[in-house]
């Protein structure tokens, strides 16, 4: 099982996740 794609995928999720909530806060 590739760790670090599943850590990356991970990472890359919560970016994500983050990254939207700053907008629509930043849109607030």
């Amino acid at each position: 099982m590739p760790f670090k794609i599943m850590l990356f995928v991970l990472v890359d999720g919560w970016a994500l996740i983050v990254g939207t909530l700053a907008g629509s806060f930043g849109g607030v």
